[in-house]
C-alpha cells in the first residue's frame, strides 16, 4: 500500500487528475490532497468532490490570492505537511505550464512546492517540521510533455460526478466561456445548448464534460496508445525497470 499526496493550487486540480486519484484509492492506497488557494465558501464543495474520488482527507493551506510567495513560513507549512503525511508519491502542477500561465500564484506555488519537496528530505528545521522524509516519485499533472499515461476509462464517469460538486467552478467556467466564445460556437460545442444556456451550473458541467472527453481521448487513443481515455503525467525522474516492457 502506498501513500499519495496531491499538491493542488486550486480545488479543480484534484478533479483534473481525479481519475488517477480514484484508481489509487480503489487499489487500497492512502490518497490525500492539499489545496493552496480555496475560498471558504467553496471548501465543502471540494471536500464532497474529493470524497467521491475516494480521497481520505483534504488539507486547506490558507494562502491568500495574489500573495503566494516562496518565503520561510510558506516552506515550513509545506514541509510540515510532507513530513506528517510522508507520501511515497506526489502529484502536482507542471512547471513548464506554470511558467506560461498568466496567473502569478501558479508560478510562485510551483517554486514553493519544488523547494518544499527538496527540503523535506534534508536536515532542515526538524524540530519545527518533523523528521525528514524523501518523496520517492514526483509526477506533474497535465504536462506539456507527457511521458506516462494512466487509463481512466473505468473511472471517467466517477470523475464527472466529482466535478459536478464544484458548483463555484462550474459557474466560473460558464461565465468565462460566455465572455470568450460566441453563442454560435457554444451551440456547436455543447449538446442541447438551448436547454442549458440559462443554467450556468448545468452549462459549466456540460462544458467540462466536453473538454474532459476531448483531452482524455487526445492523450488516449489519439496518441496511438492502447488506451481510450487517459490522464497524462510527466515523471520527474526516470522509471527504473529490470526489463523493458
Amino acid at each position: 500500500m502506498k501513500t499519495l499526496l496531491m499538491l493542488a493550487t486550486y480545488g479543480l486540480e484534484i478533479v483534473e487528475c481525479g481519475g488517477t486519484l480514484a484508481k489509487h484509492a480503489r487499489a487500497g492506497d492512502r490518497v490525500y490532497a492539499s489545496v493552496t488557494l480555496a475560498r471558504p465558501e467553496y471548501r465543502e464543495q471540494i471536500r464532497r468532490a474529493a470524497t467521491i474520488l475516494g480521497i481520505a482527507d483534504v488539507r486547506f493551506l490558507d494562502f491568500s490570492y495574489g500573495e503566494v510567495s516562496v518565503d520561510v513560513p510558506s516552506k515550513v507549512k509545506l514541509v510540515t505537511l510532507l513530513r506528517e503525511l510522508r507520501p511515497d508519491l506526489v502529484i502536482t502542477q507542471d512547471p513548464e505550464h506554470c511558467q506560461l500561465d498568466l496567473d502569478p500564484d501558479r508560478r510562485e506555488a510551483m517554486t514553493l512546492y519544488l523547494e518544499a519537496l527538496a527540503l523535506s528530505s534534508r536536515d532542515w528545521r526538524t524540530g519545527e517540521c518533523g523528521p525528514p522524509h524523501l518523496v520517492k516519485s514526483i509526477y506533474f499533472m497535465a504536462p506539456e510533455h507527457a511521458n506516462c499515461l494512466v487509463n481512466i476509462a473505468d473511472v471517467f464517469e466517477l470523475k464527472e460526478r466529482a466535478v459536478a460538486e464544484l458548483q463555484g467552478q462550474l459557474r466560473f467556467t460558464a461565465q468565462l466561456f460566455r465572455q470568450r466564445v460566441s453563442e454560435e460556437a457554444l451551440r456547436h460545442l455543447v449538446p442541447n445548448y438551448e436547454r442549458l444556456q440559462d443554467d450556468p451550473i448545468a452549462l459549466g458541467k456540460a462544458l467540462h464534460r466536453e473538454m474532459h472527453r476531448a483531452y482524455h481521448l487526445y492523450h488516449g487513443i489519439w496518441s496511438h496508445s492502447s488506451l481510450i481515455f487517459a490522464e497524462p503525467f510527466r515523471r520527474l525522474s526516470p522509471v527504473e525497470l529490470e526489463l523493458l516492457v
